[in-house]
Formats: C-alpha cells, sequence, structure tokens
C-alpha cells in the first residue's frame, strides 16, 4: 500500500508534465465534427514550439463539469457557452480575459448576448470564437417551381405554406419526436421572431421568484401569442408523420426534397450533404410578425473560449488561445463549419447555404434561443416538445412560469 501511495503521489507531481519537459495543457473541445480540423491545429502549435505540449480532451460538457468539481478542470475550454456552460462564468469560476487582444477584438453585440447568457461582474470571462446563426433551410428548386418568394411576414409565410400544401408538398418537415429539434427550432425561433428577448429576459430576472400572473413579464403572457402562431404551422403544414420522426428523419427528407422547409440549424447541412450533396438549400430568418423589419436571426455562441481559475498552467492556456484567435486559424475553422465569426475583424461567411442569415448577422439583428438561456433545471425540450404533441399551450407555458419561481428560490 505504501509503495502504490508513493507512485500515486509521483503521478500527481508529474500531471502537468508531458515527457521531454514539456509542460502538458488539457484543452477542452467539444465540437465533435470538428475534431480533425482542431487536432490539426493542435498538432501545427505543438510542434511550433518546445515548452508546451497541447493534449485534446473531447469528451464532452459532464466530463468538463466534473472537472470542475474535483478541483482538477481542462487548462483552456472552447465549448458551447449555452446555459451549462455559463453555470462556471456566473459563479466566477472561470479568468478574467479582457486584457486579452481576442477580447477586445470581439464585436459589441456578440460581447452583449455572450453576457446575456452567463456573466461574471467587472470580467470577460469567456470569448467568443464561432457564432452559428440558425433559421429557416428551404429548398431553393422548388421554391422556384411553384415562383414562390422567401417571405418577410407570418402571412406570407403562411401564404407560402397553403400554395405548397395544395400542390401536395409538405411545407414543413417536423421531427417532433426528438425534443431539441423542437427547442432549438420550432420554440426558439417562434418566441425569438417574435419577441424582444433581450429586453424579457432581463425582465424575468429582475422578477426572479415572483414570476406569474401577476408579475410585469411571463412566459404564459409574452409567449402565448407565439407559441399559437408555431402550432398553426407546426398542425397544418407539417408532414403527416411529424410526432414520430427524428432529427435524421428530417435530414433524410431534405436531402431527397420531401419537404420545402426545415426548422434547423447549419449543422445539419453536413448531414443532408450526405444523402444528396447537390441539394440546392437556402436559409432565411422564420417570420412571425407582419412587419419586415422584425426579422432576426437566431444565434448561439457555439465555441467560446474560458480559462479556469483553477488551472495551474493559466500563462501557457493565454498562449495558445492566442495563437487558436489568429485571423487565418479563427477564420478557417469558421467557413470549415459554416459559422460566422464574433471579432470586428473576422472575415465574412460566404456560403451560400446561409448566405440568407448573412445580413440580419451583420446589422446585429439576432437573438439568443430561449433555450440557451433557460436554465437546464427546468426542460424546455420536453416541454416545448408536449406543446407540438397536443398539449394547452398556456398550460406548459404556466407550468415554465412556476419552474422559473421555483428555480430563482432556490438559487
Amino acid at each position: 500500500m505504501a509503495a502504490l501511495a508513493a507512485v500515486a503521489m509521483i503521478g500527481a507531481g508529474l500531471a502537468g508534465c508531458s515527457s521531454g519537459g514539456r509542460t502538458k495543457l488539457v484543452f477542452a473541445f467539444n465540437k465533435r465534427e470538428a475534431v480533425p480540423f482542431m487536432q490539426q491545429v493542435v498538432d501545427d502549435y505543438n510542434k511550433s514550439q518546445d515548452k508546451v505540449n497541447v493534449v485534446m480532451d473531447t469528451s464532452g460538457l459532464n466530463s468538463t463539469a466534473a472537472g470542475f468539481v474535483r478541483g482538477a478542470p481542462a487548462d483552456l475550454l472552447l465549448a458551447n457557452f449555452n446555459n451549462q456552460a455559463a453555470r462556471y462564468v456566473n459563479q466566477c469560476a472561470v479568468t478574467d480575459l479582457s486584457d486579452t487582444d481576442a477580447a477586445k477584438r470581439v464585436r459589441p453585440d456578440v460581447k452583449a448576448l455572450v453576457d446575456g447568457v452567463g456573466k461574471c461582474p467587472g470580467r470577460t470571462s469567456a470569448v467568443p470564437y464561432s457564432i452559428m446563426a440558425a433559421g429557416v433551410i428551404y429548398n431553393k428548386d422548388i421554391f422556384a417551381k411553384y415562383n414562390l418568394q422567401v417571405p418577410k411576414t407570418y402571412d406570407q409565410l403562411l401564404s407560402v405554406s397553403k400554395t405548397l400544401k395544395s400542390n401536395g408538398v409538405a411545407p414543413f418537415f417536423g421531427t417532433f419526436y426528438d425534443g431539441w429539434t423542437v427547442s432549438q427550432g420550432w420554440f426558439d425561433y417562434a418566441a425569438g421572431g417574435s419577441l424582444d428577448l433581450k429586453s424579457f429576459f432581463q425582465s424575468i430576472e429582475k422578477d426572479g421568484a415572483n414570476v406569474g400572473p401577476n408579475s410585469s413579464v411571463s412566459y404564459e403572457k409574452d409567449f402565448l401569442e407565439p407559441m399559437n402562431k408555431m402550432m398553426t404551422l407546426a398542425k397544418d403544414y407539417t408532414n403527416p408523420d411529424a410526432n414520430s420522426k427524428i432529427y435524421g428523419d428530417g435530414n433524410t427528407a431534405m436531402a431527397n426534397g420531401k419537404a420545402a422547409m426545415y426548422l434547423q440549424g447549419p449543422w445539419a447541412f453536413s448531414e443532408i450533404s450526405k444523402t444528396n450533396p447537390k441539394a440546392n438549400l437556402g436559409t432565411f430568418p422564420l417570420p412571425m410578425t407582419d412587419n419586415p423589419k422584425d426579422l432576426k436571426t437566431a444565434v448561439n455562441v457555439d465555441l467560446g473560449a474560458m480559462i479556469p481559475e483553477q488551472s495551474k498552467h493559466q500563462a501557457e492556456a493565454r498562449d495558445f488561445m492566442n495563437y487558436l484567435f489568429q485571423p487565418k486559424i479563427i477564420n478557417a475553422y469558421n467557413a470549415s463549419q459554416l459559422g460566422f465569426g464574433p471579432l470586428k475583424d473576422s472575415a465574412p461567411e460566404t456560403d451560400p447555404r446561409v448566405a440568407g442569415l448573412r445580413p440580419y448577422y451583420e446589422k446585429g439583428k439576432i437573438y439568443a434561443g430561449p433555450s440557451y438561456v433557460i436554465p437546464q433545471a427546468i426542460p424546455i425540450p420536453q416541454l416545448a416538445q408536449s406543446i407540438v404533441l397536443g398539449a394547452d399551450p398556456k398550460d406548459v407555458l404556466s407550468t415554465i412560469d412556476a419552474d422559473w419561481a421555483r428555480f430563482a428560490r432556490r438559487q
């Protein structure tokens, strides 16, 4: 036992070292589709100097969370900045990066987007690396066949949908069996296309435990009209078997021209292209009002850089972070993933499949979907799914209000 204890102590002492005397830097990267790209970046960095050996950890956010609990998180995180990752920021468990060159180059509207998801007062704790803009994926050939224009108002969207349905074409392909596709798409786009979500979340944060029928804002009061409009589309203008279809079914259907529209993010394009690389597809924001000036695109911080306070190699992590944020690397990464650059000097996204969202992103007409902001303790995917499967929207939204107030009391 003494010998084993001695070995364990030696192992602990060497945990920060790599062979050859280099400092081992653990880099947590959680976008699996981009692992080959990022592994090449890591390899190039390791070859460029002889002091640090970066080791990439792709085991995911659950492993990252466990590292924080054990007091041994990765030295640098490049992770999806959603409500789960924002917990590290809200609890000030990651360092202040405001003095880095990368942080100074972030677009102000994107910084506000990040702060709206999670913030440690007085700090810039997460520096965005890649923004995903999402909306309605549509089949350009089907639209051309029926002489349809991209709709810019809700009434125009209904008109397009009626024309498609009357010609035997499913206007939307629904994948309601997968709850996350409902929350990320239908729920988020309906709410974001209808409301000033930034103002809504600022108000509901203030109301906290008092959220309910008499509060200044509430999900039941503010989200009810958007959800009713969403249900008009979901009930009347989707494939008849939407309740039993999953994400993979939707990608295959869009690849084969089985529907005209699909509420998904740009990550779906890589899956669609596996079936039909020549699918002629584009994207536009989901219109939910009758004023074209209300059009906005849903965005999420697909990757944000963070350095934990508990890292013993913060200087080395900063150096590698600076390497990642070089224009030639960050621009190449975003081009490879159909991501939009978060920096003032980012190269524009030119892929025609997401070109329809570019004007809105460049003008700052963006919103973070509610499912990315609402705490994970409130099961939005399941609650949103229950609405499209037939539950009364008002009752579901009232449940979200009660859950929000309960969560605020616990906090």
